[in-house]
C-alpha cells in the first residue's frame, strides 16, 4: 500500500470540493426528472416541487433561529430534501399535507440531530414515512398523466385493472400476485409506459430515462460512486428474477421492478446520500444490498406494493454497525503493534 501514497506538499485537495457544490449537482442530477414530471403532471408538478422547497428551506432557517445557530442555507441541502420530498409524493397532494411533511423532513429527520452531516436517517425518508403512516388515503390517491387524459382526474380504486391509468404499476403486480391475476399482461403493456414515465404514481416514478441521465451525470461527476447503485438494482434483479423463476404467470419481469416506483430514484439519489450511507466501498456494497433486497422483499411478499422509504430507514440505521465491521484503513497500512 505504501507504493500508492504521494509525497506533496500542502494543500492536498486536487479539486475543489464543497457540500455546496456536492448538492448543487445533485440538484442539476434531479433536474431531467424534474422536467419529466412537469411534463406529465403540468402545473401540480410545479407546485409541489416549490412548496415543498421553500417549506424545507423555512423550515431549517427557523430551526437554527431558534438554536441560535448560523445560517446553513447556502449549502442547499434543504433544497435537495424538499426536491427529493416532492418527487416521493403524489401529484395532486394537498398543499397543507407537503408543508407538514416537508417540516417533519428538516426539525425532525435532519435539525433534531444536530443538522447536516449529524443526522441518521434520510431526511425526506423520515418525512415521507410520516405522511404514508398518517394521510394514508392521500398518500396513495394516484393522477392520470396529462399526456393521457388533460383533465387528469384521479385514478378510481374500481379502475385499478385498466391497463392506461392504473394506480401504479407496482400496484397493479402486486394486485396480480395476490389475486393471480396473470403478470404477463403487466409485461407487455405496461414495459413501455414506465420506462418512459407515462404512468401513474409519485412524481419521481416519471420517466426511468430521466432519472438515469440525473444519475450518470452524478456518476460522471464523480458526485457519487457505482457501488450502492449497482448493489441495489442489482440484488433488487436477483431477488425478483427468483421470484419470476419461481412463477413467471405470477410475478412479473424483474427489468419492471427497476424502472417501476422509486427504485432508479431510491439507487442514484437516495441510497448514496454521504451523510446516511456507509463510509467504506465494501460498506457500501452491504448496504446497497440490503437496501435492494429489503425493498424486493416488501414488494413481492409484504403487503405494501412499494418498500423504498422502508428500506432506506432500516438500513440508515444499521450504518453504524456497518462501518465498524468495515473499519477504514489508514493511507500507511494496519498497525504493527
Amino acid at each position: 500500500m505504501l507504493k500508492d501514497i504521494r509525497v506533496s506538499c500542502a494543500p492536498h485537495i486536487s479539486q475543489p470540493l464543497s457540500t455546496r457544490s456536492v448538492m448543487i449537482d445533485v440538484i442539476i442530477g434531479l433536474a431531467p426528472a424534474m422536467a419529466a414530471a412537469g411534463y406529465y403532471f403540468r402545473v401540480h408538478a410545479a407546485i409541489l416541487i416549490a412548496v415543498c422547497v421553500l417549506s424545507c428551506v423555512a423550515s431549517e432557517w427557523l430551526c437554527n433561529r431558534i438554536r441560535k445557530k448560523p445560517n446553513s442555507l447556502d449549502d442547499f441541502s434543504a433544497v435537495v430534501t424538499g426536491i427529493i420530498l416532492a418527487l416521493s409524493l403524489p401529484p395532486k397532494l394537498p398543499i397543507w399535507t407537503a408543508i407538514v411533511g416537508s417540516v417533519l423532513c428538516i426539525a425532525i429527520g435532519k435539525m433534531v440531530f444536530g443538522g447536516l452531516g449529524a443526522n441518521i436517517f434520510n431526511p425526506a425518508m423520515v418525512g415521507r414515512t410520516f405522511l404514508t403512516a398518517s394521510f394514508g388515503l392521500l398518500m396513495t390517491t394516484w393522477t392520470v398523466p396529462a399526456t393521457i387524459d388533460r383533465a387528469m382526474p384521479d385514478v378510481a380504486q374500481e379502475n385499478a385493472l385498466n391497463a392506461r391509468t392504473q394506480a401504479t404499476p407496482l400496484a397493479w403486480s402486486k394486485l396480480a400476485i395476490k389475486n393471480e391475476l396473470g403478470a404477463d399482461i403487466y409485461g407487455e403493456q405496461q414495459f413501455m409506459p414506465s420506462l418512459m414515465g407515462q404512468v401513474g404514481g409519485c412524481l419521481g416514478e416519471t420517466s426511468a430515462i430521466m432519472l438515469l441521465i440525473g444519475g450518470l451525470y452524478l456518476l460522471i461527476r464523480r458526485t457519487i460512486s457505482f457501488h450502492i447503485p449497482l448493489a441495489v438494482l442489482s440484488s433488487a434483479f436477483v431477488f425478483g428474477g427468483i421470484a419470476y423463476l419461481l412463477d413467471s404467470y405470477v410475478y412479473v419481469q424483474p427489468f419492471f421492478h427497476l424502472t417501476s416506483g422509486g427504485m432508479l430514484l431510491c439507487a442514484l439519489f437516495i441510497a448514496t446520500d454521504p451523510v446516511t450511507a456507509p463510509l467504506t466501498r465494501r460498506g457500501m456494497w452491504l448496504f446497497g444490498i440490503g437496501v435492494g433486497t429489503i425493498t424486493m422483499l416488501i414488494r413481492i411478499v409484504g403487503e405494501y406494493p412499494e418498500g423504498v422509504m422502508f428500506s432506506i430507514l432500516l438500513m440508515n440505521a444499521v450504518t453504524p454497525l456497518i462501518d465498524r465491521l468495515f473499519k477504514r484503513i489508514p493511507a500507511g497500512g494496519k498497525p504493527s503493534v
